[in-house]
Protein backbone atom coordinates (compact mmCIF):
# COMPACT_ATOMS: atom_id res chain seq x y z
CA UNK A 1 0.00 0.00 0.00
CA UNK A 2 1.28 3.46 -0.89
CA UNK A 3 2.14 5.93 1.84
CA UNK A 4 -0.55 8.33 0.61
CA UNK A 5 -3.17 5.62 1.20
CA UNK A 6 -1.76 4.79 4.63
CA UNK A 7 -1.86 8.49 5.55
CA UNK A 8 -5.53 8.68 4.60
CA UNK A 9 -6.26 5.39 6.38
CA UNK A 10 -4.49 6.63 9.52
CA UNK A 11 -6.58 9.81 9.66
CA UNK A 12 -9.80 7.93 8.80
CA UNK A 13 -9.24 5.36 11.53
CA UNK A 14 -8.49 7.96 14.18
CA UNK A 15 -11.36 10.30 13.29
CA UNK A 16 -13.68 7.34 12.74
CA UNK A 17 -12.96 6.24 16.30
CA UNK A 18 -13.79 9.71 17.63
CA UNK A 19 -17.00 9.83 15.60
CA UNK A 20 -18.02 6.33 16.70
CA UNK A 21 -17.58 6.92 20.43
CA UNK A 22 -19.24 10.34 20.29
CA UNK A 23 -22.35 9.32 18.37
CA UNK A 24 -24.18 7.45 21.20
CA UNK A 25 -23.89 10.61 23.33
CA UNK A 26 -25.13 12.90 20.51
CA UNK A 27 -21.71 14.53 20.86
CA UNK A 28 -20.51 14.26 17.24
CA UNK A 29 -21.18 17.30 15.03
CA UNK A 30 -20.29 18.15 11.44
CA UNK A 31 -20.51 21.18 9.16
CA UNK A 32 -19.04 22.03 5.75
CA UNK A 33 -15.65 22.93 7.22
CA UNK A 34 -14.95 20.75 10.23
CA UNK A 35 -16.18 18.02 12.56
CA UNK A 36 -15.98 17.87 16.33
CA UNK A 37 -16.75 15.59 19.23
CA UNK A 38 -17.05 16.78 22.84
CA UNK A 39 -18.28 14.30 25.45
CA UNK A 40 -19.25 15.78 28.79
CA UNK A 41 -17.47 14.45 31.89
CA UNK A 42 -14.74 12.85 29.77
CA UNK A 43 -11.28 14.05 28.76
CA UNK A 44 -11.51 12.19 25.45
CA UNK A 45 -11.92 12.43 22.50
CA UNK A 46 -12.84 16.14 22.65
CA UNK A 47 -11.35 16.96 19.24
CA UNK A 48 -12.17 19.35 16.38
CA UNK A 49 -10.73 18.35 13.01
CA UNK A 50 -10.72 19.44 9.38
CA UNK A 51 -10.72 17.17 6.35
CA UNK A 52 -8.66 19.63 4.30
CA UNK A 53 -5.89 22.15 4.78
CA UNK A 54 -6.82 25.01 7.11
CA UNK A 55 -7.19 28.58 5.84
CA UNK A 56 -7.80 31.95 7.46
CA UNK A 57 -11.46 31.96 6.43
CA UNK A 58 -12.04 28.81 8.49
CA UNK A 59 -10.79 30.38 11.71
CA UNK A 60 -13.79 32.40 12.96
CA UNK A 61 -16.08 29.34 13.09
CA UNK A 62 -13.29 27.13 14.48
CA UNK A 63 -12.41 29.61 17.22
CA UNK A 64 -16.07 30.22 18.14
CA UNK A 65 -16.75 26.48 18.43
CA UNK A 66 -13.65 25.92 20.56
CA UNK A 67 -14.57 28.83 22.82
CA UNK A 68 -18.08 27.42 23.27
CA UNK A 69 -16.80 23.91 23.97
CA UNK A 70 -13.95 24.20 26.44
CA UNK A 71 -11.33 21.50 26.26
CA UNK A 72 -11.50 20.92 22.51
CA UNK A 73 -8.17 20.14 20.84
CA UNK A 74 -7.48 20.76 17.14
CA UNK A 75 -5.20 18.13 15.55
CA UNK A 76 -3.30 19.55 12.57
CA UNK A 77 -2.22 16.89 10.07
CA UNK A 78 1.16 18.03 8.72
CA UNK A 79 0.59 16.47 5.29
CA UNK A 80 -0.11 19.45 3.03
CA UNK A 81 3.38 20.88 2.58
CA UNK A 82 2.00 24.40 3.04
CA UNK A 83 3.07 25.38 6.58
CA UNK A 84 -0.56 26.42 7.11
CA UNK A 85 -0.07 25.65 10.81
CA UNK A 86 1.58 29.10 10.91
CA UNK A 87 -1.97 30.49 10.64
CA UNK A 88 -2.81 28.77 13.93
CA UNK A 89 0.41 30.04 15.51
CA UNK A 90 -0.54 33.60 14.50
CA UNK A 91 -4.18 33.51 15.60
CA UNK A 92 -4.09 32.57 19.26
CA UNK A 93 -3.41 28.84 19.20
CA UNK A 94 -0.58 26.96 20.88
CA UNK A 95 0.68 23.40 20.59
CA UNK A 96 -0.24 21.19 23.52
CA UNK A 97 1.34 17.95 22.25
CA UNK A 98 2.83 16.43 19.13
CA UNK A 99 2.51 12.88 17.83
CA UNK A 100 3.85 10.85 14.94
CA UNK A 101 1.39 8.87 12.82
CA UNK A 102 2.85 5.43 12.07
CA UNK A 103 1.98 2.24 10.19
CA UNK A 104 3.06 -1.40 10.22
CA UNK A 105 2.35 -4.04 7.58
CA UNK A 106 1.32 -7.17 9.44
CA UNK A 107 3.39 -10.21 8.67
CA UNK A 108 3.95 -12.84 11.36
CA UNK A 109 2.93 -13.14 14.96
CA UNK A 110 5.10 -12.13 17.88
CA UNK A 111 6.10 -14.41 20.76
CA UNK A 112 4.81 -13.22 24.13
CA UNK A 113 7.29 -13.33 27.02
CA UNK A 114 5.41 -12.13 30.11
CA UNK A 115 2.52 -13.75 31.95
CA UNK A 116 0.10 -10.92 31.32
CA UNK A 117 -3.62 -11.56 31.03
CA UNK A 118 -5.76 -9.67 28.53
CA UNK A 119 -9.50 -9.26 29.04
CA UNK A 120 -11.84 -7.60 26.57
CA UNK A 121 -14.17 -5.26 28.43
CA UNK A 122 -17.90 -5.85 28.06
CA UNK A 123 -19.36 -5.77 31.59
CA UNK A 124 -19.87 -2.59 33.59
CA UNK A 125 -17.62 -3.78 36.42
CA UNK A 126 -14.66 -4.19 34.05
CA UNK A 127 -15.49 -0.88 32.37
CA UNK A 128 -15.18 0.83 35.75
CA UNK A 129 -11.81 -0.83 36.48
CA UNK A 130 -10.54 0.21 33.01
CA UNK A 131 -11.80 3.78 33.39
CA UNK A 132 -10.30 4.10 36.89
CA UNK A 133 -6.93 2.81 35.66
CA UNK A 134 -6.65 4.84 32.45
CA UNK A 135 -6.03 8.30 33.99
CA UNK A 136 -3.11 6.91 36.00
CA UNK A 137 -1.38 6.09 32.71
CA UNK A 138 -2.47 9.11 30.65
CA UNK A 139 -3.48 11.92 32.98
CA UNK A 140 -7.00 12.38 31.59
CA UNK A 141 -10.32 10.59 31.96
CA UNK A 142 -12.21 8.29 29.61
CA UNK A 143 -15.55 7.74 31.31
CA UNK A 144 -16.82 4.21 31.84
CA UNK A 145 -19.99 5.19 29.98
CA UNK A 146 -17.93 5.44 26.77
CA UNK A 147 -16.89 1.80 27.18
CA UNK A 148 -20.41 0.67 28.08
CA UNK A 149 -21.93 2.32 24.99
CA UNK A 150 -19.16 1.37 22.53
CA UNK A 151 -17.74 -2.02 23.52
CA UNK A 152 -19.27 -3.71 20.45
CA UNK A 153 -17.63 -1.31 17.97
CA UNK A 154 -14.37 -0.69 19.84
CA UNK A 155 -12.28 -3.42 21.49
CA UNK A 156 -11.33 -2.15 24.96
CA UNK A 157 -8.81 -4.38 26.73
CA UNK A 158 -7.78 -4.50 30.37
CA UNK A 159 -4.29 -5.88 31.00
CA UNK A 160 -3.32 -7.50 34.31
CA UNK A 161 -0.44 -9.32 36.00
CA UNK A 162 -1.34 -11.76 38.78
CA UNK A 163 -4.90 -10.38 38.78
CA UNK A 164 -3.62 -6.83 39.31
CA UNK A 165 -4.68 -4.43 36.51
CA UNK A 166 -1.71 -2.50 35.10
CA UNK A 167 -2.59 -1.35 31.60
CA UNK A 168 -5.06 -0.66 28.81
CA UNK A 169 -5.43 -0.56 25.06
CA UNK A 170 -8.11 -0.14 22.40
CA UNK A 171 -8.51 -1.58 18.91
CA UNK A 172 -10.67 0.03 16.22
CA UNK A 173 -11.05 -1.63 12.82
CA UNK A 174 -11.78 0.18 9.56
CA UNK A 175 -11.91 -2.21 6.58
CA UNK A 176 -8.59 -4.08 6.47
CA UNK A 177 -6.74 -1.74 8.82
CA UNK A 178 -6.76 -1.61 12.61
CA UNK A 179 -5.89 1.34 14.79
CA UNK A 180 -4.24 0.64 18.14
CA UNK A 181 -5.07 3.38 20.64
CA UNK A 182 -4.73 4.09 24.35
CA UNK A 183 -1.81 1.75 25.03
CA UNK A 184 -0.92 2.67 28.59
CA UNK A 185 0.83 1.22 31.64
CA UNK A 186 0.50 2.75 35.11
CA UNK A 187 3.69 4.53 36.22
CA UNK A 188 4.72 2.08 38.93
CA UNK A 189 4.72 -0.80 36.41
CA UNK A 190 6.71 0.90 33.66
CA UNK A 191 10.20 -0.05 32.44
CA UNK A 192 9.43 -3.75 32.79
CA UNK A 193 8.67 -4.46 29.12
CA UNK A 194 4.91 -4.53 29.62
CA UNK A 195 4.03 -1.82 27.05
CA UNK A 196 5.91 -3.72 24.35
CA UNK A 197 4.20 -6.94 25.40
CA UNK A 198 0.79 -5.26 25.18
CA UNK A 199 1.67 -4.07 21.67
CA UNK A 200 2.73 -7.58 20.61
CA UNK A 201 -0.57 -9.01 21.89
CA UNK A 202 -2.52 -6.26 20.07
CA UNK A 203 -0.61 -6.94 16.84
CA UNK A 204 -1.25 -10.67 17.11
CA UNK A 205 -4.93 -9.95 17.72
CA UNK A 206 -4.99 -7.70 14.64
CA UNK A 207 -3.66 -10.59 12.55
CA UNK A 208 -6.46 -12.79 13.92
CA UNK A 209 -8.94 -10.08 12.86
CA UNK A 210 -7.59 -10.33 9.27
CA UNK A 211 -6.09 -6.84 9.16
CA UNK A 212 -3.31 -6.07 6.67
CA UNK A 213 -1.97 -2.95 8.38
CA UNK A 214 -1.93 -1.55 11.90
CA UNK A 215 -1.98 2.21 12.42
CA UNK A 216 -1.29 4.38 15.45
CA UNK A 217 -0.30 7.84 16.64
CA UNK A 218 2.80 7.78 18.80
CA UNK A 219 3.76 10.04 21.65
CA UNK A 220 7.42 10.70 22.32
CA UNK A 221 7.28 8.20 25.22
CA UNK A 222 6.04 5.31 23.08
CA UNK A 223 7.71 5.93 19.74
CA UNK A 224 10.89 3.92 20.36
CA UNK A 225 8.85 0.82 21.14
CA UNK A 226 6.84 1.14 17.93
CA UNK A 227 9.94 1.73 15.81
CA UNK A 228 11.54 -1.35 17.35
CA UNK A 229 8.47 -3.39 16.39
CA UNK A 230 8.82 -2.26 12.76
CA UNK A 231 6.43 0.70 12.49
CA UNK A 232 7.27 3.37 9.91
CA UNK A 233 6.66 7.12 10.26
CA UNK A 234 3.92 8.65 8.08
CA UNK A 235 3.44 12.26 9.25
CA UNK A 236 3.41 14.55 12.27
CA UNK A 237 0.29 15.61 14.17
CA UNK A 238 0.42 18.92 16.00
CA UNK A 239 -2.34 19.13 18.63
CA UNK A 240 -3.43 22.75 19.13
CA UNK A 241 -5.49 24.45 21.83
CA UNK A 242 -6.62 28.04 22.19
CA UNK A 243 -4.30 30.07 24.41
CA UNK A 244 -5.80 30.77 27.79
Amino acid sequence: MKNIDLIEDNINNLTGLWKTVGTPFLSYHKNNTFEYCKIENSGWPNKLWLRKDISKKDLPDVIKTMQNNSGLVLPYWDIFGTKSYEILDAYGFEIRTEQVAMALKLDQKFTLEHNLTFKRVSAEQDAKIWADLYPNAFGYIISKEILIHNHNDVHFYLVSLDDQPLGTFMLFQTQNTIGIHGVGVIPEMRRKGFAEEIMKFALNLSIDLKANYVLLQASAMGKDIYTRLGFKDLFTIKNYVLKA
